[in-house]
């Protein structure tokens, strides 16, 4: 069976897609940070699909990785060529195996800093991407506030340091681009974050304004930031995933990346030097992507964190097991029409009744086996981003909370580290200690978790989400999960 490499690309079975183009010919374009799942899904998926229509071949992508644990990517794109197994789940049964190849470099910042900043600075360097999370922007959750005490940004400001960060990274490229008289390239963000493009802009001219004025003044004037929204549910590979594409294609792959079918992009066409004809793979060009983004955060991202903490409490570990249950689903659909849609901005053109049903059929898709664990990481990024904001807007318009307010309730009794069963819960989140100590509060202050302004700013002084919020919180602790949700689904019945 052959390992997955350039090499081995003839001898892989008839029912794998490969690249159709020349690799050889392919240069440098794209210099992107973050190269996890979801980007090989869809970002280098689209340059990919580009590439097998005979275009942009000007426009490969040279991967980046920042943190320690990127040595792994490291290691296995030197060993693959850079080449991944896209594995397909269709709602059916049906997979589809597709090797990606618009990847053609990997650099690991930490060996070699200097490297990445001189890709970045080279002429032919006309977009870095980014999916580095939201937590990955280093901005305070309720100021917005660029965080200057971060210890490695605080190395990267010192003289002649060696970037350790994104921003020190980028911003030392465009610097040098500066004194060598090139135009900057465009930061095109593929985050989760409302306003992303805007977000970057902020924080990486925040972090220019530390280091030099001049240059962040330069930056804000000549270095474009696209917004874009990005959809397609990417789970975490699995050892079952490389056994599966093993067994049935006959590749040996060491970090092959599975998703949905579904896929969009809508992306603001806002370019200092260029970009690759998006729109002929299925790319949404627009002069605003907002009211896009906002349905997609505060649909699909807010329901994902409606249907992870009751459905863990509840005793499920898959997305589609809560989204199979017609209680479950009933709630969903109630949050998505009753509190998420009113908070949205009007969408010329959206069918949004067809949107938020697609939705749940995604979510309830079992052959993608996206875990309720992965939806639960990090939610003190996530839920000041996707749900605090509905929350503000409907108590300003005097309109429905209570969903809301129970997803909130479910995250603070998730926090309390296990089940109803009394079965452990890990709790993978950048501020775990205090959470679960907040959480531990609980049957002494009720109110102890909510009280994380950081996270949910003045919440805890508003009465009638506080009121909503124990209501939900009490039936968590006397009756369970299952019990909580049928109470808010009942609600208005």
């Amino acid at each position: 069976m052959p390992q997955l490499t350039a090499e081995n690309l003839g001898r892989l079975p008839e029912n794998v897609a490969v690249p159709q183009y020349d690799r050889a010919k392919v240069t440098t374009g794209i210099v992107h940070f973050g190269v996890g799942g979801f980007h090989r899904a869809h970002q280098a998926m689209y340059i990919d699909r580009l590439m097998n229509a005979g275009k942009a071949l000007d426009w490969g992508i040279c991967g980046v990785g920042v943190l320690p644990h990127d040595v792994k990517m490291a290691h296995v794109m030197a060993q693959q060529d850079c080449l991944y197994t896209m594995l397909l789940k269709h709602p059916d049964g049906r997979r589809e195996a597709r090797v990606i190849g618009s990847i053609t470099e990997y650099l690991f910042a930490p060996a070699n800093p200097d490297a990445v900043i001189e890709k970045m600075a080279s002429p032919n360097t006309r977009i870095v991407s980014l999916t580095v999370t939201e937590g990955g922007y280093n901005f305070h959750h309720v100021t917005g506030e660029f965080d200057a005490g971060n210890p490695d940004v605080i190395h990267d400001l010192a003289p002649n340091a060696a970037p350790r960060t994104t921003f020190g990274l980028v911003t030392e490229a465009l610097s040098r681009r500066r004194a060598r008289g090139i135009a900057p390239f465009t930061v095109m963000s593929c985050d989760n974050i409302q306003g992303n493009g805007d977000v970057a802009k902020k924080m990486f001219t925040a972090f220019a304004q530390l280091r030099d004025p001049e240059l962040a003044a330069w930056m804000r004037e000549n270095v474009m930031f696209p917004n874009s929204m990005v959809d397609r549910i990417t789970p975490v590979t699995a050892d079952a995933d490389r056994t599966a594409i093993a067994k049935e294609f006959g590749i040996v792959d060491e970090w092959p990346v599975v998703c949905e079918p579904f896929e969009q992009w809508v992306l603001e066409d806002h370019f200092t030097l260029g970009r690759p004809p998006y729109e002929d793979a299925g790319v949404q060009l627009v002069e605003d992507v907002e009211p896009y983004e906002l349905m997609k955060l505060r649909l699909l991202n807010a329901s994902h964190q409606a249907l992870c903490y009751f459905g863990v409490l509840a005793g499920y570990e898959y997305a589609h097991q809560v989204a199979q249950d017609p209680l479950f689903v009933q709630f969903l659909l109630d949050y998505m029409d009753l509190e998420g849609t009113p908070a949205l901005s009007p969408l010329p053109g959206v069918d949004l009744q067809l949107y938020k049903n697609t939705l749940i059929e995604r979510f309830a898709n079992e052959h993608v086996r996206d875990t309720l664990a992965r939806l639960c990481a990090e939610s003190s990024d996530r839920i000041p981003k996707w749900l605090v904001p509905v929350v503000w807007i409907n108590l300003k318009n005097d309109a429905a909370i209570a969903r809301s307010a129970g997803i909130v309730a479910s995250w603070a009794r998730y926090a309390e580290g296990t089940d109803e069963s009394g079965q452990p819960i890990t709790v993978v989140d950048r501020l775990r200690e205090p959470l679960i100590a907040a959480a531990a509060k609980q049957s002494e202050e009720k109110l102890a978790f909510l009280r994380n302004r950081d996270i949910f700013g003045d919440l805890v002084d508003n009465e009638r989400f506080t009121d909503a919020y124990l209501r939900t919180l009490d039936t968590l602790h006397s009756k369970g999960a299952r019990a909580a949700v049928q109470e808010l689904v009942n609600l208005g019945r």
